[in-house]
């Protein structure tokens, strides 16, 4: 109880507060000894303090360090589980081959090594791939597995199984975007490093 009270102190000394109610003190005992003050100089010191410290910034609180790699860490396991997932849902064998291809190219994307290195300085990306793994994906099949229970109950009308496929081809869109933008990104490191080279080797 003592150590933490002692700290506390230190960390007031040392505060902004502090050094502002001090900084006005001090003015305030100048102005004491150049006889403005009089006999309240008491006063007026500790009041100066109190303005100083009131008028200081607060402390700033550095906010906590966040490591992105280990949101892509829980965003791969969440595709483990969204896998086990369409595993047991009966599917139509085109939408079950292009969810396939669909998931195999997130889970390329999400793979340690430099691909991923290169994914995890695109935050856009990286919420993109998010959203279609955590809901765009799920909701897309559990849409069609709900929506097939009624169209047998009264059939006609546009199939499920059309708008499931078109759904899992407007997010294979959105991810080859992803991956050509990832790519782009790359090929303009590669463009600049040979720029830099270039210009290297002239000087």
């Amino acid at each position: 109880m003592a150590t933490s009270r002692a700290t506390g102190v230190l960390t007031y000394l040392e505060s902004k507060k502090n050094l502002a109610g001090s900084a006005c003190g001090v003015a305030g005992l100048a102005l004491t000894l150049a006889g403005v003050a009089g006999a309240y100089w008491p006063v007026v010191v500790a009041g100066l303090y109190g303005a100083g410290a009131l008028i200081a910034p607060p402390e700033r609180t550095a906010p906590p360090p966040f490591d992105p790699r280990e949101e892509l860490g829980v965003l791969r396991e969440d595709l483990g589980r969204l896998r086990e997932y369409v595993d047991g849902v009966e599917l139509p064998s085109a939408a079950q081959e292009g969810l396939a291809g669909l998931l195999e190219l997130y889970g390329a994307l999400l793979e340690p090594g430099w691909v991923a290195d290169v994914l995890v300085t695109d935050p856009e990306a990286v919420h993109a791939v998010s959203r279609a793994v955590r809901q765009d994906v799920p909701e897309s099949v559990d849409a069609y597995n709900r929506t097939r229970w009624w169209s047998r109950m009264t059939p006609g009308g546009e199939s499920p199984e059309r708008h499931l496929e078109r759904q899992l081809g407007l997010l294979r869109e959105e991810a080859e975007r992803v991956t050509a933008d990832l790519r782009e990104t790359e090929v303009r490191r590669q463009q600049t490093h040979t720029a830099y080279l270039e210009e290297r080797g002239r000087s």
